[in-house]
């Protein structure tokens, strides 16, 4: 039985790729690597089947048409035979001691029988432009090495959202939420990250820098013109977002819903802030639009949205300038280092 399996997204991934792979291999036998081709151009497949004749017991590769990174996630989890189940991107890695210390803590979950739907762990921005780090952590908000469930999670600061980075969830809580992501669609890693939780009874946070997130290549779907040409996907996932949220009467929370909501404000604000300082009138009407499709589909949400601080920022008043709004995000950028 694999205790993890990783489902690596692949397109054109050929100048990075490997670094990814070999930092996975280190779980052994314990893990479950799945390639996903996703119709690459490039020697991405050759590669990556390479690596699956050296390694049978551990690798297996999928080859399919392009459907994006949202289709790659869902086809690794389609395949994954893993207990848990874990996306790592193409141009990141893991940190070996990280990764040898939280397969020994699955382990211990299974064979004593304990369920734990979702592991946390830290992650790590490598920032390409400067070669720093910053690792985002989560020791003041939540329990350390044990499991609890979402009224022992505190208050998140606004850079500690629970990103795909952090998450190694158990397979069957994702196939249980349904979860499909869209195809040709980037920012879906919101998605991931968001529609299972309300699926997430216990939790277990491990503070160890696992994830490794290289950030700052001028091609990456975060750099700021490269979110503007693509907004139009930002604002499906946007959409998709506001139509999960749904806590059912007998998994209701207070502290999950009150995480949801804010992350969905988070995600809010920068889709508005996107189609603002794009200085475009279409994208201005754009952001009318989106705000208006909230309120028809759930006047409530919507009232919530607009009363925190978030959605005032994401919707300010007329004397606040698209100019003034750019300097506010670049000054979070230089703060929090997130893209």
């Amino acid at each position: 039985m694999k205790i993890l399996s990783f489902g690596v997204p692949c397109y054109n991934s050929e100048a990075y790729m490997e670094k990814c792979i070999n930092s996975l291999l280190v779980g052994g036998e314990d893990v479950e690597i799945i390639i996903v081709d996703d119709g690459s151009k490039d020697n991405t497949a050759a590669i990556a089947d390479d690596y699956a004749a050296s390694y049978p017991e551990i690798i297996k590769v999928v080859h399919q048409e392009n459907g994006g990174h949202g289709e790659a996630v869902n086809t690794g989890l389609r395949n994954a035979t893993g207990v848990y189940y874990k996306v790592v991107d193409s141009d990141d890695w893991l940190d070996a001691e990280g990764l040898k210390k939280v397969i020994g803590v699955l382990k211990s979950f299974i064979e004593n029988r304990k369920r734990v739907d979702l592991m946390i762990c830290n992650y790590v921005y490598e920032h390409v432009e400067d070669q720093t780090s910053k690792a985002i952590r989560y020791t003041n908000v939540l329990p350390q090495d044990r499991i609890f469930g979402w009224n022992q999670v505190g208050r998140f600061r606004v850079d500690q959202n629970l990103l795909m980075h952090t998450l190694i969830y158990r397979t069957r809580v994702l196939r249980d939420a349904g979860l499909e992501l869209p195809k040709h669609t980037f920012y879906v890693d919101n998605l991931f990250a968001y529609i299972p939780l309300p699926y997430v009874r216990s939790l277990y946070y491990m503070n160890v820098d696992l994830y490794r997130y290289y950030i700052g290549r001028s091609d990456q779907s975060v750099n700021e013109q490269v979110m503007i040409g693509r907004i139009d996907q930002q604002i499906l996932v946007n959409k998709l977002m506001f139509d999960a949220y749904s806590l059912p009467e007998d998994v209701f929370n207070r502290r999950l819903s009150q995480y949801m909501m804010s992350y969905l404000a988070m995600i809010c604000l920068v889709t508005s802030i996107m189609l603002t300082i794009s200085g475009t009138e279409e994208n201005k009407q754009k952001r009318k639009e989106l705000w208006q499709y909230f309120r028809e589909n759930d006047v409530g949400m919507y009232k919530r949205l607009r009363r925190g601080i978030r959605g005032i920022a994401s919707n300010p008043p007329g004397f606040i300038s698209s100019r003034m709004m750019r300097r506010g995000y670049h000054l979070a950028q230089k703060i929090y280092k997130f893209n």
